[in-house]
């Protein structure tokens, strides 16, 4: 038996052509995340990208959005994805290098808006305002997905070769007001903050070369 089609449905999900080239546009700017380079690392060692650090941070908000309750876990994903776009222009700096004051969030604004400029007018704006909503912890969402953020940089540190005493001491306060606001993010520092401890404790027993 022949399967009818509905094909006035397929035409009416079609993209008008400048938009659909204004989306693959984004897309191909967007790539360049892939490259650009964060001051951390692998667990083999190679430099590590930003594409990769929001690609496992996303899959953090997977594993325990169902512990997450009153949470919009879609949106979470959404910022989770977005925060680090700018750095396509910008680049990363690490989080020891970052003063008050430094106005590196007006800067990665600026280049946020630059990289959104090929996307459609409406597209563009659900970004930035998502942009906005991770920038000023505004909502739950948002201030989940900056803890996760700090969480997941301090596990690939822990996965990284072996760093100096200074290095690690700044992993036990990095990012804490963001991590101890919610009581999952809390646990999950509490866990880190110990292996964080006893990495501390074999750098200082070995003797100074």
């Amino acid at each position: 038996m022949a399967v009818m089609t509905d094909t006035s449905t397929s035409a009416q999900q079609a993209l008008p052509a400048d938009r659909l080239s204004g989306l693959i546009d984004f897309l191909q700017k967007a790539e360049g995340l892939k490259d650009t380079l964060r001051s951390g690392s692998t667990q083999k060692g190679r430099r590590e990208s930003t594409a990769e650090h929001s690609w496992r941070l996303a899959l953090m908000i997977i594993l325990f959005e169902n512990h997450l309750s009153g949470v919009d876990s879609l949106k979470l994903l959404k910022l989770c994805i977005v925060h680090d776009l700018g750095e396509v222009i910008s680049g990363d700096v690490p989080a020891p290098e970052q003063t008050p004051g430094d106005n590196r969030a007006a800067r990665e604004r600026i280049d946020f808006i630059s990289l959104c400029d090929p996307l459609p007018d409406d597209i563009a704006t659900q970004m930035l305002a998502l942009w906005d909503e991770y920038a000023a912890a505004s909502t739950p969402e948002a201030r989940l997905a900056k803890a996760f953020d700090k969480l997941e940089t301090i596990l690939q540190h822990h996965l990284m070769p072996p760093r100096s005493v200074v290095f690690h001491d700044f992993n036990l306060s990095y990012g804490r007001k963001h991590t101890d606001h919610h009581p999952i993010t809390r646990q999950i520092r509490d866990v880190l903050d110990k292996k964080t401890q006893e990495i501390l404790k074999e750098l200082r027993r070995e003797p100074a070369s």
